[in-house]
Formats: structure tokens, C-alpha cells, sequence
């Protein structure tokens, strides 16, 4: 009896399960971040940082396994660097995240290794009630840091050292 019971409930819950995964929202999620150019090469932003508009970024959402994009979509910034993809699925379990794809700025093309990409939660299954979601920014570095780079840093070493 119990076991019949446990594959009952098994059944229940995998069909709740697909549903849920999937299932048109009543309200689209919004994913919003920031894309910008590291002009002093430090892989932060600074007072000096400038915002990409055209900009071209990707959300990619992944399966489970993290092998097969399940969904894929592409926008490009706005004015102050801004980029929203709506995003009218609730995507459960998969993973999801914003990548950089290009940078219209010959300057600032090269790719910060370590803010390439930002991972998104695109389900309300893990208590978030809100449908907006932020994705941390996401930079390019310049060519070259600016000149004022050097005593910005300076700037910032000695705030760090009054602690």
C-alpha cells in the first residue's frame, strides 16, 4: 500500500512539475543590467567607468545538466549601457545567465574574464515574488587606462587604508 501511495504521489508531483516549468506568467520577468566599459583596466567600476549603449548581450538558459540552451535571447543596450530582456516563461531549475556577446566601442572590446557574465534566477519556485530580476553589470576593458587611472586608485587604496 505505502508504495502505491509514494508512486502516486510521485506522479503528482511530476506532472505539477512540468507545468510549473514552462508555464505562461501573468506578468513577463524582467532582466535588467548594466553593461560598461572598464577605462582604468581594473575589473571594477570606477568614478571614471562608461556606460556601452549598443551593446549586444545574450540570456541564455540552460538545462539541468548545463550541456543543452534551452532558451536564448538577444537585446542591445540603451542610452546609460541599460539592457532588459522580458522573458515570459518561468524557467524552473535551469540555470540562466546574461553574457556579454560584443561591444560596438573600438576601444573597448576586450572581454572581462571575470564580469563576462551574470547568473539570473528566472523563477518565482525559490520565494522571490517579484517578477524584475537584476543581473550584476558586466564589463569590456579599454585598450588602454585612462591617465587619471593611477591616482583614482590611489584615492580608492587610501580610504581602504583608514580602516
Amino acid at each position: 500500500m505505502s508504495k502505491l501511495v509514494t508512486l502516486l504521489f510521485l506522479a503528482i508531483v511530476s506532472v505539477f512539475a512540468t507545468t510549473v516549468v514552462g508555464e505562461n506568467l501573468p506578468e513577463p520577468y524582467k532582466v535588467t543590467g548594466k553593461v560598461y566599459c572598464d577605462t582604468c583596466r581594473c575589473g571594477f567600476e570606477t568614478n571614471v567607468t562608461t556606460y556601452i549603449h549598443g551593446a549586444i548581450v545574450e540570456l541564455q538558459c540552460y538545462d539541468k545538466s548545463h550541456t543543452t540552451i534551452v532558451f536564448r535571447n538577444e537585446t542591445v543596450t540603451t542610452v546609460g549601457g541599460q539592457f532588459t530582456f522580458v522573458v515570459s516563461q518561468d524557467h524552473g531549475d535551469q540555470y540562466c545567465d546574461a553574457v556579454l556577446k560584443w561591444s560596438p566601442l573600438k576601444r573597448c572590446k576586450i572581454v572581462d574574464p571575470g564580469r563576462d557574465r551574470a547568473r539570473v534566477i528566472v523563477t518565482n519556485s525559490n520565494g522571490i515574488k517579484s517578477y524584475r530580476r537584476y543581473a550584476n553589470n558586466m564589463g569590456f576593458f579599454a585598450d588602454k587606462a585612462l591617465p587619471i587611472c593611477g591616482k583614482l586608485l590611489k584615492y580608492y587604496l587610501h580610504f581602504d587604508d583608514d580602516k
